[in-house]
């Protein structure tokens, strides 16, 4: 769909679909982010939210269409070679392996490009985590093990960051902290794709929003137009 963004986007995604097994769940989604920006993609449950950001670091089943980081397309690689292009998922579950520690935890995936942020920078965004460095991941609460979740990819290099629910879940303090957590990679000149229910707490870190359903991108909506599309909002949401 067009949305007036530039054909030089950091990531293009034109006529993208996808299966599960025999179950097709992306009916040709269409969207592009560019580099700096925070973008979400707001649905309710079974949109195709999830599956969008899957496919897009290709860990589905199977895909078709095109997925085009800074360039280049990316339709028919695996999974390994886009994180090592420079793209990182959190996903909802957070993968935190309990028998690790908070450090090894950290430690764990290997720096794919330069640019990934040293540990004491980390420490400076979750000061949390840095005072429970040798607790294992069972110690930690929601809001560590999502603090964790994040920090881990940002040691990889990688510039752009799909985040799944980040904030599921949460108490509202670890919300707000998690927000201040977006923004500040934002300013760092991270790109983000963000997949979030809370379309309130979404306001407060994006750029713009598009809106899922069925499988299809169906709206585009800039966040200072979301005040005058609240209704329109609320159809699509059904809150």
């Amino acid at each position: 769909m067009a949305d007036g963004a530039p054909l030089a986007s950091m990531l293009a995604v034109a006529g993208l679909n996808a299966w599960y097994g025999e179950s097709h769940i992306l009916h040709g989604v269409d969207f592009r982010i560019r580099e700096g920006e925070v973008v979400t993609l707001l649905g309710r449950n079974g949109a195709g939210k999830t599956t969008t950001l899957k496919s897009v670091m290709g860990i589905v089943g199977r895909r078709r269409g095109s997925v085009a980081f800074q360039g280049q397309e990316t339709i028919d690689w695996p999974s390994n070679r886009i994180a090592r292009a420079g793209i990182a998922i959190c996903p909802e579950e957070r993968g935190i392996f309990a028998s690790l520690s908070v450090e090894e935890n950290l430690m764990l995936p290997p720096a794919v490009k330069p640019g990934g942020l040293p540990v004491d920078q980390i420490f400076a965004l979750f000061p949390n985590l840095k005072e429970r460095l040798r607790s294992q991941g069972t110690k930690l609460s929601g809001g560590e093990q999502q603090m964790l979740a994040i920090a881990r990819i940002l040691r990889t290099g990688a510039r752009l960051l799909l985040l799944d629910e980040p904030t599921e879940g949460l108490a509202p303090v670890i919300i707000q902290q998690i927000g201040d957590t977006i923004r500040r990679l934002k300013r760092e000149g991270f790109t983000i794709l963000l997949v979030e229910q809370n379309f309130r707490f979404a306001a407060t870190v994006a750029d713009r929003h598009y809106v899922m359903e069925h499988g299809r991108i169906v709206d585009m909506i800039a966040n200072d137009e979301l005040a005058a599309n609240m209704n329109k909002l609320h159809d699509y949401l059904g809150v």
